[in-house]
């Protein structure tokens, strides 16, 4: 029975390793059949495309409660690797939120279009069937993948909240916002061609030790396009410069190392900072990355905007600071913060018994030179005025360009943590931090 569009399936981690055999063949009887026992130990022929087929099916029936129907001649996706990026754009956006909570808002509205959606329209039925607050829209080039797609968003019982589109043209805009009548969307996300010519796919399996881990029934839309993945994910970062925050996160899979490297040099070459990186790596072969940027400054937790097996040169700016201060209490260390804090031109919020607080400003106020202004305003309209104070567990509602910079500080033993929230400078966050770490720990 497919899964109701109201109801939210339970919420599963990364797939970190490969799929275990025995518990899926205990589970479903049709993966059971076509499995083959070699010395008391479980194993498929991923080699023959009906049972990468079947593997797929299984894992979405029992792993997500979806029902799927797969064409013969069309590409059939692995499901560890395809929910990691769906698992992680959640991270991303559960830890960008306006609320500054960091975690899943069950209530929360979110948007998405999936680039590509192919015929199986996985990572749309997997988004919504983990968050029913969650809809969808989809686009592909292919009239017989889109024809399978939308039986599969009707198989499950998900028409209400999955739109799909075919793309009429090559030429045409691959973020369609104004077609859709969209505004503003939350998420894209796109699965594209990872090479630029049939010799490209070729080349990419000579000298290595092991053949394909799986056998490739793709079509040659799902597999080759021009430039390959970097021309594909350039021309949406082309389109992203244009519709800027019209989304709050443009995401991309890549198949290669080299991918992301071209396409994090093409982001730093248009200023882009805010960004985010992750390895999707599922078993001990498969391994993918994706890459997001936004134009917004809600900035995503730090082992979300660095997740897992990456090299330095891919990294974005850490997103959070600790500073250690052996010693001193949790309940001094907070003290001290929460009256620096009041001392500031800025919003504030602290929570005595979390040992926490969340802080707002719109630029420097803590300089020699910012500290000597306010002074003197102060002693021109009688004193000041008392400053506003943020509601719990909101932001202080002002528009982006108002917020320059939002931190979080949460006091542990011995040390404090400042989660950098929001902001787009990166000098103004570091140069709070010092004056954080020059308050606590200055003149020991």
């Amino acid at each position: 029975m497919p899964p109701s569009s109201t109801t939210k399936s339970t919420e599963r981690s990364y797939y970190d390793g490969d799929v275990d055999f025995d518990e899926l063949a205990a589970k479903d009887a049709d993966f059971a059949a076509i499995c083959k026992v070699s010395k008391d130990k479980r194993w498929v022929d991923f080699q023959d495309p009906n049972v990468h087929r079947q593997l797929t099916k299984s894992l979405l029936k029992c792993h997500f409660g979806l029902t799927i129907e797969l064409p013969n001649d069309r590409l059939c996706p692995p499901v560890p690797v395809r929910w990691n990026y769906i698992h992680w754009i959640q991270g991303l956006l559960d830890t960008t939120s306006d609320t500054y909570t960091d975690r899943y808002d069950p209530s929360r509205e979110v948007l998405g279009l999936d680039i590509g959606v192919g015929a199986s329209c996985i990572y749309p039925l997997l988004a919504c069937a983990n968050r029913p607050e969650w809809r969808m829209a989809g686009t592909d080039i292919d009239q017989h993948s889109l024809d399978y797609a939308r039986k599969n968003v009707t198989a499950n019982g998900l028409e209400q909240r999955i739109r799909l589109k075919l793309s009429e043209t090559t030429e045409a805009p691959l973020i369609p916002l104004d077609a859709m009548r969209v505004e503003e969307m939350d998420f894209v996300m796109t699965n594209p061609p990872f090479y630029s010519s049939g010799e490209d796919m070729q080349a990419s399996y000579t000298g290595k030790s092991a053949p394909p881990s799986a056998v490739c029934t793709g079509a040659e839309n799902e597999m080759i396009c021009p430039g390959g993945d970097v021309g594909f994910i350039t021309r949406i970062l082309d389109e992203s410069l244009k519709l800027r925050g019209r989304v709050q996160w443009y995401t991309a899979m890549l198949g290669k190392m080299s991918s992301l490297q071209t396409i994090i040099s093409k982001l730093k070459e248009h200023g882009i900072t805010n960004f985010a990186v992750t390895c999707l790596q599922a078993g001990y072969r498969t391994k993918r990355w994706a890459v997001a940027w936004s134009f917004r400054g809600y900035r995503p937790r730090n082992d979300v905007a660095r997740h897992g097996e990456l090299v330095l040169g891919v990294l974005p700016t850490a997103n959070a600071q600790t500073i250690k201060v052996q010693g001193i209490s949790k309940e001094v260390v907070g003290r001290k913060i929460d009256e620096l804090a009041k001392e500031l031109d800025v919003k504030w919020q602290w929570r005595d018994h979390m040992g926490m607080g969340v802080m707002e400003v719109k630029e420097n106020v803590w300089s020699r030179a910012a500290r000597r202004k306010k002074k003197f305003a102060d002693q021109g309209n009688g004193g000041g005025v008392p400053k506003p104070e943020m509601e719990k567990g909101e932001s202080s509602g002002e528009d982006e360009e108002a917020v320059g910079l939002a931190v979080k500080i949460m006091c542990k033993d011995e040390e404090v943590e400042l989660r950098w929230l929001r902001g787009l400078d990166y000098v103004l966050f570091e140069s709070f931090c010092g004056l954080i770490k020059r308050a606590l720990v200055g003149g020991r």
